[in-house]
């Protein structure tokens, strides 16, 4: 069978020249560069590459910090060193490191350690090692650490009876128990370092006997701070009103004669008070004052301390697992909910969680509505034009200053302006006291300051979801008979909802983590009293009032406690580990805030998804 279509006969080429191959070699190379160039390739990889060192950035500065900070209360076990110069050292080892010795430093050593450090530099080929030893006893010995080298150590050892010692003051003392004292009589008293059954009873009359002594302490301090506190102010605010009568209505006025007498019946009832609260602080100190413990440093000087002023002993060299983990987690309790000592380096941070917590909800509360208000005037209301464009220009420039610029405005005209207002309206007997409520630094103004310095981003972000809801459904509610502000409520601000959360997850991500405008609204290095009354237990004396929500307090905040320890300690390496842990806790608080906010948006989405028309 022959086909019905006629075949076409094929050209013959056309001859070619080399100027036209090299022509068409040129287009050819011309055309796959466009095609590259065209897929955009490079710049995937670009955008890429750059998203993964972005990532990477941030895991392995996650890392570092979860790293350096969940092994910050771990025990470490304690080295007894004697050096070639018959120094004798004992502590916790912190950190090691291999350094270049020179020659002008091995001449200035002992001359019975030259030739040890002579050898060790040549077979580390010029570098020696050597670690860092945190060897307490600061009252003393008057220093915290000791570097010592690997070449002079003649011999170490780890002391099964060495024990550390946590104080309330004066940091950590390392050294082994000699005798106890208990109820003012000397229970037993060890004859050296190695009497393990002597150092064995010391140590059981010592785990007997300190958490009743440590209850007492604790109800001193609930005496002398919180009950002799709540009598002081009952006092000062009798005295306040007294003043405040005579400013406003005259030494002469029955006012002024009420308030007179109110002031003296509490001004007796507080004395006669503070006469109970004194004796039971007074009866408890003396039976506390008969439990003490001796011990012994490395050195043999002898140091009497009272079981009082002890946190935790325990013998850093004898522990099993299961006791490293209870004074690991211990460490962790004290850490949460303990106030801060020795200057923040030892202790808690349980006033700077609270204080975080507190002025970031604070900011959020005051930051979310006038956000949301001003991105639904700009976008729903706000017709386009030249003042509503440089609106808009200034918003996303207030977000590129500097933020101590919000924190000196807020100082400014929060403190000294609103604040100093406000204490002349309502408490004009502060002021004349030289005592301000308001016009000072205060938990209130550093929430605001932080509501100007994030609202930018809550307004961008709000506008941009707002923009993001179809006008199909806003159409459709007003052909409903819905009314604008009908429409606003129930139909775009539901929709604009997770788009106004992830506002809001940014602004506090952003204020949670500043320090240089608290610094100067109101964050303090100690806060004597919670921003807030958390209620307290009712003491052998009586029950304690509690208090509401006080805005008007300076507070502590994780960021500036972070400042404080690195660059304000007097002892940076010892509060290094304090550093990265409480960095971890502001990481993991903030990260927290974030989840629940991010919770709250997937709810919300996940409610209103289907809306759409």
């Amino acid at each position: 069978m022959t086909s019905s279509v006629a075949e076409i006969p094929t050209p013959p080429p056309a001859p070619s020249s080399p100027q036209g191959s090299a022509a068409s070699g040129r287009r050819r190379r011309l055309g796959a560069g466009n095609s590259l160039a065209a897929k955009g390739e490079p710049m995937v990889w670009l955008t890429g590459g750059a998203l993964a060192l972005a990532v990477a950035m941030i895991v392995c500065l996650l890392v570092y910090v979860f790293c350096q900070g969940i092994v910050t209360f771990w025990p470490v076990p304690l080295t007894h060193a004697k050096m070639g110069d018959g120094t004798v050292l004992m502590g916790e080892q912190t950190r090691a490191e291999w350094y270049r010795l020179d020659d002008t430093a091995i001449k200035q050593l002992p001359p019975e350690v030259q030739l040890a450090a002579q050898a060790a530099k040549k077979a580390g080929e010029g570098l020696v090692h050597r670690r860092l030893l945190r060897t307490g006893n600061f009252d003393l010995t008057g220093t915290h650490f000791h570097w010592i080298n690997d070449f002079a150590i003649e011999t170490e050892t780890t002391p099964r009876n060495a024990m550390v010692v946590e104080r309330l003051e004066k940091g950590r003392f390392y050294g082994t128990p000699k005798s106890i004292t208990i109820a003012g009589k000397n229970l037993v008293t060890a004859n050296g370092s190695e009497d393990n059954a002597a150092l064995d009873e010391i140590w059981q009359a010592f785990v007997e006997h300190h958490d009743t002594v440590v209850a007492r302490r604790d109800e001193i301090e609930h005496l002398e701070k919180h009950v002799l506190g709540i009598e002081s102010a009952r006092e000062t605010n009798a005295r306040l009103e007294m003043r405040g009568e005579e400013i406003v209505h005259g030494l002469e006025s029955e006012e002024y004669v009420k308030a007179e007498a109110h002031f003296q019946q509490v001004r007796a009832e507080v004395e006669k008070r503070t006469v109970e609260v004194r004796q039971a602080a007074e009866k408890l100190k003396a039976q506390n004052r008969g439990f003490l413990v001796t011990m012994t440093t490395a050195q043999g000087v002898e140091k009497n301390i009272d079981l009082a002023d002890i946190v935790r002993m325990y013998p850093a060299n004898n522990l099993s697992l299961t006791e490293k983990w209870s004074l690991y987690f211990s460490r962790w309790w004290e850490f949460f909910f303990a106030d801060p000592r020795e200057a923040n380096s030892e202790g808690g941070v349980w006033p700077a969680i609270i204080g975080t917590l507190t002025m970031t909800l604070a900011m959020a509360l005051a930051v979310v509505p006038f956000g949301v208000l001003a991105a639904l005037y700009l976008r729903e209301y706000a017709k386009s034009g030249p003042i509503t464009s440089a609106v808009r220009i200034a918003i996303n420039n207030l977000a590129g200053v500097p933020s101590i610029v919000f924190g000196v405005f807020g100082l400014g005209f929060f403190c000294y302006v609103m604040g100093a207002s406000i204490d002349e309206l309502f408490y004009p007997a502060n002021l004349a006291d030289n005592n301000p409520v308001y016009g000072k630094g205060a938990v209130i103004w550093a929430s605001l300051t932080l509501a100007l310095l994030t609202v930018p981003v809550v307004i961008v972000a709000a506008e941009e979801a707002l923009a993001a809801v179809p006008n199909s459904m806003r159409e459709g509610s007003y052909a409903c008979g819905g009314s604008k502000w009908q429409t606003i409520r129930r139909i775009v601000l539901p929709h604009a909802m997770p788009g106004i959360m992830t506002g809001t997850i940014l602004a506090m991500a952003r204020g949670a983590g500043e320090v240089a405008p608290l610094m100067l609204v109101g964050a303090v290095k100690l806060a004597p009293e919670l921003p807030f009354s958390m209620g307290d237990w009712s003491g052998s004396l009586g029950p304690i009032p509690t208090g509401p929500i006080h805005f008007d307090r300076s507070f502590m905040h994780l960021g500036f406690h972070i400042y404080d320890l690195g660059f304000q300690s007097q002892n940076s390496e010892a509060a290094k580990p304090m550093v990265f842990t409480t960095t971890l806790l502001l990481i993991a608080m903030v990260a927290g805030l974030n989840l629940m906010a991010i919770w709250l948006r997937a709810r919300l989405r996940k409610r209103f998804v289907s809306g759409g028309f």
